[in-house]
């Protein structure tokens, strides 16, 4: 059973092990793959995984062993499995495993924003404090979050978490769902418009689709406190990055966190570039190593069942 993983840095720069998959079959790992040689390395195949490398319909016609693809991801976007389901190729993906990881980096960005922990820091290792006249200072505001508002649009495994983590901070969470099924009661399903207006913070964890694309353009940032932080840990294509933008320098709103730009990797063109009042992290939040294990044994765990004629985690 030959197995290629074509793109296997990002889950695993050399912390762990890929062993328990090797013991699966003949592996063989390629750090990053360019799209000219997908096929090349994939071609006799009989299984392959991946993150963010296009799987199109030209390449499966042109991999005849191939039986299974393994997304090491969630999103599995990047597969044509309308293709895949017509040649018989399972294809499976690795649902809830940073969930964990993705509600703890809302957190870091929202006390980023309220506590200013690193600007302090910095400030202090600079000699201020040594020169100040008095036991504190603060550079800018600081704010509790007990009694604020959290907004929350999508409430699937990682907006349950992040609301459970903000009713343990005092925080009144509102949401904005279509699935009763998610929703508990503890709180306030709201539509759209109420979510953005009455909000202080809001945190986007919606899929990328049709209804979503651009959720956050003009419209929806006029509605928002110009005190309201954003946060977005899901997709970059949630946002049209260029009213983001607009909104920003003209303090329509306090402040913009995200792990996900629309391109990934960052283009120097790229609107949220040097934003003011911008955080950006490089698509970090599900990478602690703990996040990553237990994504390489769900993924060990999805062809084992494969293997044994019963796929989980199917898409």
């Amino acid at each position: 059973m030959k197995i290629t993983l074509l793109d296997g840095h990002a889950a695993n720069p050399g912390d762990i092990s890929w062993e328990a998959i090797q013991a699966l079959g003949d592996l063989t790992v390629y750090e990053r793959t360019p799209s000219e040689k997908v096929l090349e390395r994939i071609g006799d195949s009989d299984i392959i995984l991946l993150n963010k490398i296009k799987i199109t319909r030209d390449i499966i016609a042109r991999c005849p062993k191939l039986k299974y693809i393994g997304v090491l991801a969630t999103g599995y976007n990047v597969v044509d499995t309308a293709a895949c389901h017509e040649k018989g190729i399972v294809v499976t993906n690795i649902p809830a495993y940073s969930t964990d990881a993705v509600a703890q980096h809302v957190f870091a960005f929202i006390l980023a924003f309220t506590n200013r922990v690193a600007e302090h820091s910095a400030s202090v290792h600079a000699g201020d404090w040594i020169k100040n006249p008095d036991f504190c200072y603060w550079l800018s505001p600081l704010t509790e979050l007990s009694g604020k508002r959290l907004g929350i649009f999508g409430f699937g495994n990682i907006g349950q978490k992040v609301a459970r983590i903000a009713h343990a901070l005092g925080m009144e969470v509102l949401i904005h769902t279509h699935s009763e099924k998610s929703y508990t009661g503890d709180e306030k399903n709201v539509p759209t418009e109420a979510l953005f207006a009455e909000s202080d913070f809001i945190s986007l964890h919606a899929p990328l689709t049709d209804e979503t694309a651009n959720l956050i353009n003009e419209k929806t940032l006029a509605l928002m406190k110009p005190s309201a932080i954003l946060i977005n840990t899901a997709r970059g294509g949630l946002v049209d990055e260029k009213a983001l933008r607009k909104a920003l320098d003209a303090n329509k709103i306090a402040g913009y966190a995200a792990d996900v730009i629309l391109q990934e990797p960052m283009n120097a063109d790229s609107p949220l570039y040097q934003a003011r009042n911008c955080l950006l992290t490089p698509h970090i939040a599900w990478a602690a190593k703990e996040t990553r294990e237990r994504l390489l044994r769900i993924a060990r765990e999805n062809i084992e069942a494969f293997l044994r004629g019963k796929p989980q985690n199917t898409v």
